[in-house]
């Protein structure tokens, strides 16, 4: 074995190891941490590190990294979401974005709503960081966003008051109960007629992805793995009255949109 490739390989392991404990320091090491120092009470206490300080956000918010950890199917999924967007009837509606996610899915959602005859885009999150950091994402949209500091398990929105909400890739990183208020609220909010589209993990049809999608939430993100079965987010807004859902999965089946439909009055 040539020192060249020895070297090549050393290196590899080096980045990858160093790259994994990165970010579990910031995901389930901090859960762990905050656990062993009784400081999961609060509102914000599952919120991992990465997504608060405005530090780290700016250094792991680049697209390239956001779409690798998607496994390349980030854009595929936004485009599902932005197209339907844009074949709804949001003529002077207002419509939410619940939660702030990397890469540029916001902007995409609030080009797509504006086109599409929004007059309003509100968009969410508990925290203040995200929402500034959001706001430098906009640029010609600015003036058609609200920004809200507000809880997605307990919105401080009106009962019907948007005409579509979209929750990118917030489900897999709430504890079980907080999954099944945020579901609510997000209907509770929704007009009648009204579109939830919810983009997520889903348990991957090959054995191998499953098998890495398994060890990636067990070591990383310990409430992601409901989403395979108890918290199914479909079978969970279906026991809903009046919603109905579509599933469009992508990379087989490793990733998935749902968009829940309220009934009309």
């Amino acid at each position: 074995m040539s020192p060249w490739f020895s070297y090549t390989v050393f290196t590899v392991v080096v980045v990858l190891a160093s790259t994994a404990l990165f970010f579990f320091t910031l995901t389930r090491g901090a859960l762990l941490m905050r656990g062993a120092m009784g400081q999961l009470t609060h509102d914000a206490a599952h919120v991992y590190p990465i997504y608060s300080n405005m530090r780290l956000i700016r250094l792991v918010d680049w697209q390239p990294i956001i779409s690798a950890i998607l496994l390349f199917q980030y854009g595929r999924l936004v485009s599902i979401i932005a197209h339907g967007l844009r074949h709804d009837s949001l003529q002077d509606k207002q419509i939410l974005i619940t939660s702030c996610a990397f890469g540029n899915v916001i902007p995409r959602v609030v080009e797509a709503a504006v086109k599409s005859g929004a007059r309003k885009v509100l968009i969410a999150d508990i925290i203040q960081n995200e929402l500034d950091h959001a706001r430098t994402k906009l640029g010609d949209y600015a003036a058609h966003t609200v920004y809200l500091r507000d809880n997605a398990v307990a919105l401080q929105r009106p009962d019907a008051s948007v005409q579509a909400n979209v929750m990118f890739f917030l489900l897999h990183e709430l504890p079980h109960d907080l999954k099944i208020e945020a579901l609510n609220e997000a209907m509770r909010v929704l007009a009648p007629g009204g579109k939830l589209y919810l983009g997520e993990f889903h348990r991957p049809r090959s054995w191998l992805l499953r098998t890495l999608s398994w060890t990636y939430f067990k070591v990383f993100e310990p409430y992601g793995l409901a989403l395979w079965d108890s918290h199914d987010p479909v079978l969970q807004l279906q026991a809903m009255p009046g919603v109905s859902c579509e599933r469009h999965t992508a990379f087989f089946d490793n990733f998935q949109v749902v968009v829940a439909t309220k009934a009309a009055a």
